[in-house]
């Protein structure tokens, strides 16, 4: 069973659709006991650094899934937000704290000559091959405005040309995470939840 985790930062009714057509068995979720049952997580979302930290901790999922991700070594999705939030920091609208699963810090994409936010479908350069098997073209949906900066390479999964080089998604152990929508990203993006819940 898959726990997606809902704590009020929107994306999770498209994300268990996209399960529901994989043949995944999930739950939307912000309940404890439900959480510490799963097999796995996930963590999407849209919007705001800060709201998004604000909304898991006055629940006090912030605790509960750093203990099943980090200690228990549960496997772990994060999407869009659920990227970003895993960084030690984030500066939307100002600085302040993340998850800390991640050594880094999310930035605003600045000083390009391209539209911000970066919104629509870009090819993606993979670096760790794992999830990303099997995807025949690598192109992905992205809508966001900030990008995550992390402190070492060697958790780059892969990475997007935006006018500058952004990640797009990380690989730490039992935590994958993507700054693109796989739920949104056609086949290429089923392939990628496939190869995470089913094939891995």
């Amino acid at each position: 069973m898959v726990a997606i985790i809902d704590y009020g930062m929107g994306n999770v009714a498209s994300v268990q659709k996209a399960l529901n057509f994989l043949k995944i068995e999930s739950v939307i979720t912000n309940d404890r006991e439900q959480i510490e049952k799963a097999d796995q997580l996930i963590l999407p979302g849209v919007g705001s650094f800060l709201q998004g930290m604000k909304n898991l901790q006055s629940k006090g999922l912030d605790v509960l899934l750093t203990n099943e991700v980090v200690n228990k070594k549960k496997r772990f999705l994060g999407i869009c937000l659920g990227m970003q939030l895993l960084a030690e920091k984030g500066t939307e609208p100002h600085e302040n704290v993340g998850l800390g699963w991640i050594k880094g810090k999310v930035e605003r994409i600045e000083n390009i000559p391209l539209r911000v936010p970066h919104m629509g479908w870009n090819t993606v350069d993979v670096k760790i091959n794992t999830f990303y098997k099997d995807v025949d073209h690598k192109d992905f949906y992205f809508i966001h405005s900030y990008h995550f900066v992390p402190d070492s390479k060697s958790v780059i999964a892969a990475t997007t040309n935006y006018s500058i080089e952004i990640v797009a998604s990380l690989q730490q152990e039992n935590i994958f995470a993507t700054q693109f929508h796989p739920e949104k990203s056609q086949e290429a993006g089923l392939t990628v939840l496939r190869n995470f819940f089913i094939n891995a």
